[in-house]
């Protein structure tokens, strides 16, 4: 059975209102109450108020212009099709809950809309306000709420009825989550949106997953060379910890999730040179082409950093794109300097103990490590 649309809890709701007219109104309390407050509604409530925005005033949930909404949905076509299967799934989880999915763009405008909720009452009528392809719904539009926040702190949120700054908006309690494409920026976050709903902060969690779910479709669908599928020695892979990562055919990193990028400490947007596989994976690129051809199930690798990371490399989908494939036999050097990488790895980068180890001097180790490194990389 449906959930029947009910008020907030007493003290819940009583405790939002006396934040709110601390931090909103200015007024003076004996007992400071905004503990309740996340500190992301404080700052977007400030926001707000920064721009001249009151709570009484109305909002009115515009769709954008026409030319606008063609432009916004060309550049999201990539998005919306990842998208799509995951926002069924989730239509059907909440479905008797009265809360339906709404994903934006990285500027909140709407791009797609899961399944809202029947009927033609009130709260029906302000799921179909904000409901709506190309609806503005960012905070500049609409004040607080979960899609403005999450893009705002590009983290995951939470918002419940009074939360939201303007009056209008705070019959909705809302989860969002932001969204990152494979290069590491943000493109746009998904909602969870109920009307005059009961409270179910747990919806925070379910976004958050439902958004990599997401960003890991995109970054499957990216063209490339290898896909490499990444997991911590020992750990249970799931779709929620599976670090992924495309190389092209020259060793580019050309894109990866947000697991991989937390595992390998390299946030692709902020890279100031062009990521090679060889700056992180302490073995010759051609030998990860030779396991994906053979079909081997999980290489241990070591990296750069000492750690080693479990890999599960499969040839990507470029199709025919004409893309040079790298020779498939082992050049001597390539497979002198995979032993030297690996001795210093094993030596957790004491080059002088994997110098000892190898029989060689330290003045060979880097001579031969220097040769095995791409044009242009870093030390």
């Amino acid at each position: 059975m449906p959930s029947p649309i009910v008020s907030p809890l007493p003290e819940r709701s009583l405790a939002i209102a006396q934040a709110r007219r601390e931090l909103i109104h200015g007024e003076a309390s004996r007992a400071r109450s905004n503990a309740c407050v996340d500190s992301w509604i404080t700052r977007s409530w400030q926001r707000c108020l920064e721009s001249g925005r009151r709570p009484q005033q109305r909002v009115s949930f515009d769709p954008v212009s026409q030319s606008i909404s063609r432009d916004t949905a060309e550049c999201n076509r990539a998005l919306v099709s990842a998208a799509r299967p995951v926002i069924e799934r989730l239509s059907r989880a909440i479905a008797d809950t009265r809360y339906f999915a709404i994903l934006t763009n990285a500027d909140g405008i709407v791009v797609d809309v899961g399944t809202l909720p029947d009927g033609t009452d009130a709260a029906s009528r302000y799921a179909r306000d904000i409901g709506r392809i190309g609806v503005d719904l960012s905070e500049r539009a609409i004040g607080t709420s979960a899609i403005g926040t999450a893009l705002a702190e590009q983290e995951s949120v939470w918002l419940h009825r009074g939360e939201h700054f303007f009056d209008d908006t705070s019959v909705y309690s809302c989860a969002g989550a932001p969204l990152f494409g494979p290069r590491g920026d943000c493109i746009g976050m998904l909602d969870l949106t109920g009307v005059q709903v009961v409270e179910r902060p747990e919806l925070r969690h379910l976004a958050t997953l439902s958004a990599r779910s997401i960003e890991n479709m995109l970054v499957m669908r990216e063209p490339c060379e290898l896909l490499l599928h990444l997991a911590w020695p020992g750990s249970a892979g799931s779709e929620a910890t599976e670090g992924l990562l495309c190389i092209d055919a020259g060793g580019s990193v050309t894109g990866a999730n947000a697991a991989a990028r937390q595992m390998l400490h390299q946030p692709l947007a902020r890279s100031q040179h062009a990521l090679n596989f060889n700056d992180l994976f302490a073995l010759p690129l051609h030998m990860m082409f030779d396991a994906a051809r053979r079909g081997d199930a999980v290489l241990e690798v070591p990296l750069w950093s000492g750690l080693r990371v479990q890999v599960r490399p499969q040839r990507g989908g470029n199709g025919d794109t004409g893309a040079p494939v790298p020779d498939a036999r082992p050049r001597l050097r390539d497979v002198e300097t995979a032993l030297i990488r690996k001795a210093v790895a094993d030596a957790r980068g004491n080059v002088a103990e994997a110098a000892r180890a190898l029989g060689i001097s330290r003045a060979t180790v880097y001579r031969k490590l220097w040769r095995g490194r791409p044009a242009g990389a870093p030390d």
